[in-house]
């Protein structure tokens, strides 16, 4: 495979192309709605009309306006229908003749999507993500062969520091500043790590990009193994993501058969191979240094740092790792430049970063929205608020996250504003709360997931969060008093600060956010003093869960 190979199944691709391609949303929240059966009507029906010269009906990937698939795309009209049944079908194929639609029609002009800018998600929904032939024909891996050919290494890695590109999977650590710590580490092995343990509630956006684009990651991995000098990537993906799995599958199988993943890729002397390695679903697997033991065949325990991944990871080598997103937007940075990239966003947090939105709101989905776009903006013109009442809260970073309360929703969306009042970018999840929702039990709600998902290796953790599940349960029962309350207080910040990893020390933030921002609902719960004579006294939770 050269570049001349490469352009010339572009071009067979865009020529074998019909002029009207009617899209099929086939990724899994689509599919639970039917769309496969929709899938399998369209092209009946087309057949049915005699179109199938003109007319050619595609699987694609997610397209992002979940709350209302499946979904349906006519293109070049640029036409949308929603909800669509599998009895509707005919009828979105006779409108090509004149007829009328069944289904219900979108608006792609609602800021839903007008406001969207997608750099990550440009090829979702517009290309069926089993063919290695439609994602050459938009472009793809013209990056590799750009690094490859026209860019030594360094520059690779000059251009990513350029770009302000920092790691999506929440924590926000420069990304050209890791990759150059690699690439400056010695050893003749080094590895790359795609993390795809994606567990926060409410999040599915890396589920989406490995269901949508799987070779936009898998050319960024590859990328990314030539910048630091690594041969071998491993992606780590949940068992519970079964298409995701596929998808990749068949990508690397047809990646290694054109010569574009394994040896001597384009024909020069990178090497790069990638392998998957599936987790049982532990949330603290979503650590890079639990992740590297599971990956290693161990228990997914976290191990103290330093040494970082960087300087000793996957068997102790050198070892980059960054999340799905971070990797997918590694081709549009190298094709347009770092000079690009930075232009989009604020000073601190360049780019896009795509979002679960998900709760009480009218417009449930995937967004990908430039850095520095506000809450409100997001919230109430994207997801057009909520249904019935008004926005409560606004829950971003899943457990590691806090609660925004309505009055800060002009708050700009990127790393350090969102720190600054209490929460987190987190690797992506927005759940929208209205004035229904009890703020305490959505504490407890998180604190029973960390409780459940801490790897018990450290005390803080393993015992911090079910003393501050139970805190938080005798609250709701209305058998805690003031001094319970600033126990809890004190409680979360030690968790917080003698944890061994992300998990432990991220644990507290909705609890915290919630006393900080709806103290009021806390208070609401106390009982006076006197209730602790003879009754329940602090900190007597429910010990045998220890």
């Amino acid at each position: 495979m050269d570049l001349a190979d490469l352009l010339e199944i572009a071009e067979t691709q865009r020529t074998k192309q019909k002029p009207t391609r009617v899209h099929c949303c086939t990724s899994t929240g689509c599919r639970a709605a039917r769309s496969l059966e929709v899938l399998h009507n369209l092209k009946s029906a087309t057949e049915a009309a005699g179109l199938q010269d003109q007319v050619e009906v595609v699987g694609v990937g997610c397209s992002g306006f979940c709350g209302r698939g499946p979904l349906v795309e006519i293109d070049p009209k640029n036409v949308l229908y929603e909800e669509v049944k599998p009895e509707d079908a005919a009828s979105i194929i006779d409108t090509l003749k004149g007829g009328t639609a069944t289904a219900t029609q979108g608006d792609l002009n609602h800021p839903f999507f007008s406001r969207q800018l997608k750099i990550v998600r440009q090829h979702s929904g517009k290309l069926d993500p089993e063919s290695i032939e439609e994602y050459i024909a938009v472009g793809g891996y013209r990056s590799l062969y750009k690094a490859l050919y026209e860019m030594s290494p360094a520059e690779v890695v000059e251009e990513i520091t350029k770009s302000g590109l920092r790691g999506r999977g929440g924590g926000g650590y420069p990304t050209g500043l890791k990759w150059a710590t690699v690439a400056k580490m010695p050893g003749d092995q080094k590895y790359v790590i795609c993390n795809g343990d994606e567990g926060d509630p409410g999040a599915f956006m890396d589920r989406s990009v490995l269901e949508s684009d799987p070779h936009l990651v898998l050319e960024g991995m590859a990328i990314a193994g030539y910048a630091v000098g690594a041969n071998h990537g491993f992606i780590y993906v949940r068992a519970e993501y079964p298409l995701a799995i596929q998808r990749l599958q068949k990508a690397i199988q047809q990646a290694k058969k054109y010569g574009l993943l394994g040896s001597q890729i384009f024909d020069s002397h990178f090497d790069f191979k990638v392998d998957i390695r599936i987790g049982a679903g532990a949330f603290v697997c979503g650590e890079e240094t639990a992740l590297i033991q599971s990956i290693e065949g161990g228990r997914g325990n976290p191990r103290t740092r330093p040494p970082y991944p960087a300087q000793s990871g996957l068997w102790e080598c050198p070892t980059l790792i960054n999340n799905v997103e971070s990797f997918a937007n590694i081709t549009a940075i190298i094709r347009e430049g770092s000079e690009w990239y930075a232009s989009i966003g604020t000073e601190k947090s360049k780019g896009t970063k795509i979002f679960a939105l998900t709760g009480k709101i009218r417009n449930n989905g995937l967004i990908e929205v430039p850095m520095g776009i506000t809450l409100r903006e997001i919230v109430e013109e994207m997801g057009g608020g909520v249904p019935d009442g008004e926005v409560k809260a606004v829950q971003t970073g899943g457990p590691s996250g806090g609660c925004i309360p309505a009055s800060l929703l002009d708050t700009p969306v990127d790393y350090d504003s969102l720190m600054a009042i209490g929460s987190m970018m987190g690797s992506g999840g927005m759940v929208v709360m209205d004035q229904t929702t009890n703020m305490v039990e959505v504490a407890q709600f998180y604190m029973e997931f960390c409780r459940g998902e801490s790897c018990g290796k450290c005390i803080p953790c393993r015992a911090g969060t079910v003393q501050l599940y139970g805190m938080l349960t005798r609250l709701l029962k209305k058998q805690a008093t003031q001094a319970d309350l600033e126990k809890l207080k004190d409680l979360c910040y030690m968790v917080k600060e003698t944890s061994l990893c992300g998990l432990g020390m991220s644990a507290p933030n909705p609890v915290l956010s919630t006393l900080r921002y709806f103290t009021e609902e806390y208070e609401a719960l106390l009982q006076p003093p006197a209730y602790l004579n003879g009754k329940v006294t602090a900190g007597s939770v429910e010990n045998s869960e220890l």
